[in-house]
């Protein structure tokens, strides 16, 4: 398939304007206008919370979005993290029932894929007769990633046919990068708070051996370390066990 990369617009966007209606921005206006975006983002650094308000800021901003959810790549999975409605929510899981249609192709295969009508989309022909009769006409799908690393994708649904106008989809990819942002901030600091987590429970499991069996802590370590894998357990999760049991079944037999 063709890979899409939909530029940011150089002079104007389109965002929420006064009122229930919505005005052209300059882009030093544009540029101002999603440096609020992106504090506000920031503002909240837990995975989940963070992914629903990236769902729920995606209707706000982009005018033809009626519905949106977050997409997320874990290993070689694509799941849900994130919706704004159950008709949403729906219109995805038939994506991962059938196991096609364009949320998870932007993840595998394009950076974006617009469907103008969904009645007489042909790419994906079982996903999106059903999604016509769901009651949507237009689906946009951007890719949420990095130079090195696609996180997932943002799905946004218009109940509309051709819904998404230009300015749209130019929009939707500004606040694209910038949700991407948010959410590898989020990730980096859920990586770092296990990778402390696991840090100081392999300590813990170290000092149970040690006080039991009177060894030092790299033998201690030595012992988990084995134990995991010969086992072929996580070491994280073997000093767990070490930790709520208090002692290591068998771990004498790792010794020699």
């Amino acid at each position: 398939m063709t890979r899409q990369d939909p530029d940011a617009p150089q002079n104007q966007a389109r965002a929420p304007g006064p009122g229930n209606g919505r005005e052209p921005m300059d882009a030093k206006a544009a540029a101002a206008f999603f440096a609020r975006v992106s504090r506000d983002l920031m503002e909240e650094q837990a995975e989940i919370p963070m992914m629903q308000r990236i769902a729920e800021r995606a209707v706000q901003i982009v005018p033809g979005c009626d519905h949106c959810t977050i997409s997320v790549r874990r290993h070689q999975r694509v799941e849900p993290v994130a919706s704004t409605s159950a008709l949403a929510e729906k219109c995805d899981e038939l994506q991962y029932d059938l196991e096609e249609g364009p949320c998870l192709d932007t993840v595998w295969a394009s950076n974006s894929y617009l469907i103008d009508d969904t009645a007489a989309e042909t790419r994906w022909p079982r996903w999106s007769p059903q999604v016509a009769t769901q009651g949507i006409g237009s689906v946009l799908c951007i890719r949420l990633s990095t130079t090195t690393n696609t996180v997932g994708a943002l799905n946004l649904y218009a109940e509309k046919v051709h819904g998404f106008s230009t300015e749209d989809v130019d929009l939707a990819a500004i606040y694209a990068l910038h949700a991407t942002n948010a959410m590898n901030s989020a990730l980096l600091i859920k990586g770092l708070q296990t990778a402390v987590q696991s840090r100081h429970l392999i300590g813990v499991a170290q000092g149970i051996l040690m006080h039991n069996y009177g060894i030092d802590m790299e033998q201690a370590f030595d012992v988990l370390r084995r134990y995991s894998s010969h086992r072929n357990i996580k070491l994280r999760e073997v000093a767990e066990h070490v930790v709520q049991a208090g002692d290591l079944p068998g771990w004498s037999l790792l010794r020699d």
